[in-house]
């Protein structure tokens, strides 16, 4: 399948005389394809080996009778011209000939009593709104705007270069943007957005500002919600058209167009390893690929435990994968995704995306939920392709339990089962409530549980984000990035990237292929090169490709009939 497949033989140990080095990368997400279109920029030969037969990883959609069910992105980093994130989807043509859809809100609130609260974009229209809901906070409501005011004006993407090859002078410009917002950054750093919340007489405002970001990531401070805000105050956190597999597609093309390849369907099953040094890789059925140097660009407790067998750790692998992991928020929340299929337009005039605060007897209705809350986004008027002409697609999530989910699969699959056709039934009956008569127009419903994420993407118990930000492993990720150049102690010639590497987003994901690269270049002497793709051919569903059902085996239709079925549920 041209660049795709069709590779070079590289099961000779060593290259020919004079042959560019050569790189493996395993794992086609965003951070492997992005260490590969930067490693063949910067003169490399390189390969991509990915088990799925998509590239993106969590980054991805899946079709359903003529419906594109988008399952990644709900904002994106960088979709504004003018600032170091938009310069790297741009160096990865991820953006190519893309319109971007941008939302006056970041999020609408809907407590149980229908009392609402709109997070506009705007600072000063948010005041306004916020001050009409509950004067006596003006002092918290003017805090807060005044402090998102201030955040849209900073320029503040590093994501180009790690901080120890930063030159002189890229050190010097991060400085005169950090200096002047110092005590504005320490301090929203450091104030949690629960104490910050708790400080409101509304009980609304209390609950609504902790779901800004859908739901409540908990732990989280102020900082990552004004950041946010402000870029898409700044048309800077779009939606790109095509959605998340077009986002991945875009680099896909990127990336062969630079000469790179991609073996799909090729799981990888160890690092070969030879004298302290990673020299290639073996495939499940047993072909051996060689390198001069491997990038695992996958789940990080996949790469550490069973690719290398647990024989590379130091005392922060250690730390983060043996004393970390398994604590509790320690990982971003796993989640439930249940697409509904709508014959007809959704909606109505609500905003594109709306968390409804649930009573605690609705969220005891939801399996598995963490919180009592769900989120419904309409996503058809997010990008176009979504749903066929005359219809829409709606995606409801909820924070979820993974060990709740395994247990079930592991236990008793008809209970599993029997437990995702309980969430699209709640669904279902709940978007009746908000949207009378819809029911009898969905087409389907699709439910995907945390463990369906752990088995299509590799990613340990269901984290799409993997590593929470602003957690104990945030500190200790950023040490492997900064400290060990994201390579493993005892270990040459290998590194890893992604959000296992450098938490998640997917310009961070992004932006670890980068970083191992100029790591990389650094250590063989070679110059490290990158620049923006020159494509320009405006984008359209057909760019996709031929999309694979999410699971055949185990489908079951949830249709328009005149007794409701039970939703459709990929394992």
């Amino acid at each position: 399948m041209s660049g795709r497949e069709n590779g070079p033989d590289w099961s000779a140990r060593d290259r020919a005389p004079g042959a560019r080095p050569r790189v493996i990368v395993i794992g086609a997400g965003v951070a492997g394809m992005a260490t590969g279109c930067y490693a063949q920029m910067s003169g490399m030969e390189t390969r991509v080996f990915e088990k799925h037969v998509l590239p993106g990883g969590c980054c991805t959609a899946w079709s359903r009778e003529g419906y594109l069910f988008d399952y990644c992105i709900e904002w994106l980093i960088g979709t504004a011209e003018g600032n170091n994130a938009h310069r790297i989807w741009r160096e990865l043509g991820a953006l190519d000939g893309k319109t971007i859809a941008n939302f006056d809100l970041f999020n609408r609130v809907v407590d149980v009593d229908g009392r609402s609260v709109t997070f506009y974009n705007d600072p000063d229209r948010l005041e306004h709104h916020l001050l009409e809901l509950s004067p006596a906070d003006a002092r918290q409501i003017r805090s807060f705007c005044r402090d998102l005011r201030r955040f849209t004006a900073l320029d503040l993407h590093p994501f180009l270069t790690p901080p120890p090859l930063k030159t002189v002078r890229e050190r010097a410009e991060m400085l005169r943007t950090v200096l002047p917002a110092f005590r504005l950054l320490w301090r929203t750093a450091a104030t949690p957005m629960q104490t910050f919340a708790d400080r409101f007489q509304d009980p609304l405002l209390r609950r609504a500002f902790r779901n800004i970001f859908f739901q409540d990531p908990e732990g989280f401070p102020l900082l990552p919600y004004l950041f946010n805000m402000a870029a898409a105050h700044n048309l800077n956190a779009g939606f790109p058209q095509g959605g998340s597999l077009g986002l991945s597609r875009s680099i896909e093309n990127r990336y062969t167009s630079l000469g790179g390849v991609i073996g799909y369907r090729s799981r990888v099953e160890r690092i070969l390893v030879e004298d302290g040094r990673a020299v290639g890789v073996e495939l499940r059925r047993g072909e051996r690929h060689y390198a001069d140097h491997v990038v695992a660009a996958c789940d990080g407790p996949t790469t550490v435990h069973r690719l290398l067998g647990g024989r590379y750790t130091g005392p922060r692998i250690d730390r983060l994968y043996q004393e970390i992991l398994d604590r509790p928020g320690a990982l971003f929340p796993a989640v439930v995704s249940v697409f509904v299929a709508v014959d007809g337009e959704s909606g109505g005039t609500d905003p594109h995306s709306t968390t409804y605060l649930l009573s605690a007897e609705q969220g005891a209705e939801l399996p598995g939920a963490l919180q009592n809350s769900l989120v419904v986004q309409l996503r058809s008027r997010y990008s176009d392709g979504f749903a066929p002409p005359g219809k829409s697609v709606l995606h409801c999530t909820y924070f979820s339990d993974y060990d709740y989910w395994r247990a079930l699969r592991d236990r008793d699959r008809r209970a599993y089962r029997a437990r995702k056709q309980q969430a699209a039934r709640f669904v279902r009956d709940f978007l009746e409530q908000r949207y009378p008569g819809i029911g009898a127009r969905i087409d389907l419903v699709e439910v995907a549980s945390p463990t369906t994420t752990e088995r299509y993407t590799g990613n340990s118990r269901g984290s799409i984000l993997a590593w929470k930000a602003f957690s104990e492993a945030d500190d200790v990720a950023a040490e492997f990035v900064n400290k060990d150049r994201m390579r493993l102690p005892g270990l040459s010639g290998f590194s890893m990237a992604g959000h296992w590497a450098g938490l998640g987003g997917l310009i961070r994901a992004a932006s670890t292929g980068r970083f191992a690269v100029q790591y990389l270049c650094e250590e063989l002497g070679m110059p490290f090169r990158a620049w923006e793709s020159a494509g320009e051919e405006p984008w359209h569903s057909g760019k996709l490709g031929t999309l694979p059902q999410l699971d055949r085996r185990s489908a079951r239709a949830d249709r328009k009939p005149a007794t409701p079925a039970p939703g459709r549920t990929p394992a």
